[in-house]
């Protein structure tokens, strides 16, 4: 089964046809929501508001953990996160949809592994490629068929939030390597690969970066929520062509 956790803009699935919602609890304390069970083009999905329902949950506080873990107990393989981005590389425009293949955590504070007790065994996750590459292949064939323009690849820095970043610290971001930056890439992304979950991320660019673009003297947050609030129609649409896109057999 498919999860997708929505972000800024898609605190709720216009076109999923809604079954049921169900309150969970975990071993970490409650998701961030009740979890909506429905169908998106004739195929069952669960839906979850990473930030809430209201967009009530900051970033630094999201249960990242009880998320994860209450979607694997829903027996969820797949799990699509959809986030707003500022764009630090020039090509990536406002509106522009784009699946990052790398991260770079700038986080600090956040119950970022499950493996945080000294008497159980842990293990070392291989993070080399953070982001499911057959889950990305099949998002950017949905994109195709969606007729959407996606573009492959781009180094996500997730930093603390809530608030937005300085220039000084979005130049930082540039010299070590990061097109986008955003608030919820992390520990989410690790998380998901400690539980075995196939994980990729939906970024859609809603503004330029401090320092950037038409950002260069300061971010216009109506003109941020209003180009993640259009783009987000492209998602959908790209949603509808996943949950139908045929799932590659492991190697």
């Amino acid at each position: 089964m498919l999860a997708i956790i929505g972000g800024r803009g898609l605190t709720q699935l216009v076109n999923l046809e809604i079954t049921h919602r169900q309150v969970m609890r975990t071993p970490y304390g409650e998701p961030s929501g009740a979890f909506i069970f429905g169908k998106l083009n004739q195929q069952e999905v669960i839906f979850l508001a990473r930030h809430g329902y209201g967009y009530t949950i900051p970033p630094h506080l999201v249960n990242y953990r009880a998320n994860l873990w209450a979607l694997r107990e829903q027996g969820v393989r797949d799990v699509v996160s959809i986030a707003t981005v500022g764009s630090i590389r020039p090509d990536l425009t406002p509106g522009t949809i784009v699946l990052p293949d790398q991260v770079m955590d700038y986080t600090h504070g956040r119950d970022a592994t499950f493996f945080d007790a000294i008497d159980k065994p842990y293990r070392n996750i291989d993070f080399t490629m953070p982001y499911c590459p057959r889950l990305r292949r099949r998002i950017l064939q949905s994109a195709r068929q969606a007729d959407e323009p996606c573009l492959n690849g781009g180094v996500y820095a997730a930093t603390q939030g809530p608030r937005l970043d300085s220039i000084a610290e979005v130049n930082r971001y540039a010299s070590d390597g990061a097109d986008m930056v955003g608030m919820t890439g992390m520990p989410e992304t690790a998380l998901a690969m400690e539980l075995d979950l196939n994980y990729a991320a939906i970024a859609v660019v809603a503004n330029y970066a401090a320092g950037r673009g038409d950002s260069r003297h300061g971010i216009n947050m109506e003109r941020l929520k209003e180009t993640a609030n259009t783009a987000m129609q492209k998602v959908r649409n790209i949603l509808e062509h996943l949950v139908v896109c045929p799932v590659e057999e492991e190697r």
